[in-house]
């Protein structure tokens, strides 16, 4: 590995491992209330959908054209949906933490951090590759991937900490569900390293675009309008797309 990459797999590892900050935020917070999931589940959407297409797919346009570019997004989406149907992760239906009882919470806990993990690989090659090919763009999918994996750390942490008290284990098999995350991206640059290229960045840009803007709509957005939480994931939806807009304006 040579230097250039470590700066890339540092955003992807720290993005990851934000499913720790959620478990953490899960633990502290007594009342982990539905209004607080649907505002990060917004802020990650607006992010993710904004800076897809208004910076990735343009980009990935501007280098290798229009017909190649959306061939590649709809590569990317076609990709994690496959993914999705065929190990399906359930993970943000939020129950409180005495207000639902589990059957095999435990199991249920080690299910859902399975799922997590499997789909934390593509948006590990997602943060990683954008990284190495554009800094500025890595640094905002990692922002956004980050805010993402709150509620999933979340998701982990309500049915192992109920089946087993432990503070310890719920926050392990939180941070296993995100290592994940760099896990993909070390394979990912030892598959593709001899073939980078400008092109092919521009095409893994595109792919980027349409893993993102599918988390969005198959798992973000509606999630975010559940129990009645509208507004809530508005304003968060807005605000992420607002901050992005100020991110790619200033970096």
């Amino acid at each position: 590995m040579t230097n250039s990459i470590w700066v890339p797999l540092l955003l992807t590892f720290l993005a990851g491992i934000s499913t720790v900050l959620g478990a953490f935020i899960f633990l502290l917070i007594k009342d982990f209330k539905k209004s607080y999931l649907s505002f990060f589940l917004g802020i990650s959407a607006g992010a993710m959908i904004y800076i897809s297409f208004m910076e990735l797919l343009p980009k990935s346009i501007q280098t290798i054209g229009y017909a190649p570019s959306n061939i590649g997004f709809f590569l990317g989406i076609l990709f994690i949906g496959i993914i999705d149907m065929l190990i399906p992760h359930h993970f943000m239906k939020y129950c409180s933490r005495n207000g639902v009882k589990y059957d095999k919470m435990m199991v249920t806990g080690l299910v859902v951090a399975i799922g997590i993990a499997i789909h934390n690989f593509p948006e590990g090659i997602a943060v990683f590759m954008s990284s190495l090919g554009n800094m500025k763009f890595g640094l905002l999918i990692a922002f956004a991937t980050a805010i993402h994996n709150i509620p999933e750390g979340v998701a982990v942490a309500t049915p192992v900490y109920c089946a087993t008290k432990n503070k310890k284990s719920t926050l392990l098999y939180s941070f296993l569900a995100g290592i994940a995350e760099p896990i993909g991206a070390i394979i990912a640059y030892a598959i593709l390293q001899p073939y980078l290229s400008f092109t092919i960045l521009a095409y893994i840009f595109a792919f980027v675009a349409g893993i993102m803007v599918y988390i969005s709509i198959d798992e973000l957005l509606p999630t975010c309008f559940e129990h009645c939480q509208g507004h809530t994931a508005i304003a968060g939806i807005v605000l992420g797309m607002i901050s992005m807009a100020f991110s790619l304006y200033f970096l």
